[in-house]
């Protein structure tokens, strides 16, 4: 998992609230389990019916910061939500609230989850709209959300083992080989303890 320490990035602003996975990852775009090709199928539905959505926008093609409302990532469990998002190229999604399954999901699969008030986000699509090209910078580390220019800083809580995977770029199977060597020698010793499980 690629680590998380600071983005500088173009934000994207999708102004809906309850954003579900069903409309992040369609369906019909989940025939694998690999966690890359799923850019195609981001936001399929809505990319394909609005000539006019966001993504559809050429400004917004090299975005790395999703903007969002509330009570994003609802919907069903899938894992393919978060994999469709970062290979899109987002490694940030900003909103007021997320549903509990995609907000988990998301720290498992290298995107960071940052959690605004609903005032702040109303300023930063404020902001996003009257400047094209508007950018913002993620410090994971000092957990802030700035402007380039630092005219505006907000600062987001998180949970420090989630910070701490993130910026070591660890997820669950990361953290398991951290103690490789333990299980290595914990197999060994299994073997010559219960041989006939082998």
């Amino acid at each position: 998992m690629e680590k998380f320490t600071v983005v500088n990035g173009l934000v994207a602003p999708l102004d809906r609230a309850n954003v579900d996975t069903d409309q992040i990852i369609p369906k019909q775009y989940l025939a694998s389990i690999k966690r890359t090709g799923f850019a195609e199928g981001l936001f399929g539905d809505w990319r394909k019916k609005d000539p006019n959505f966001v993504l559809n926008q050429p400004r917004f093609k090299d975005a790395t910061i999703l903007l969002s409302r509330r009570n994003f990532g609802c919907g069903s469990s899938r894992e393919h939500a978060p994999w469709a998002l970062v290979d899109w190229g987002f490694r940030c999604v900003i909103a007021p609230s997320y549903a509990d399954i995609f907000f988990t999901n998301s720290f498992n699969n290298g995107l960071l989850p940052v959690i605004l008030t609903e005032s702040e986000v109303d300023r930063l699509f404020h902001e996003c709209n009257a400047f094209p090209g508007f950018r913002l910078v993620v410090d994971l580390e000092q957990q802030t959300v700035s402007t380039t220019n630092q005219s505006l800083s907000m600062h987001f809580d998180i949970d420090p083992f989630r910070k701490y995977c993130l910026v070591n770029g660890l997820d669950e199977i990361g953290l398991t080989l951290r103690h490789a060597d333990k299980i290595r020698a914990f197999e060994a010793r299994r073997k010559t303890q219960l041989p006939w499980y082998f």
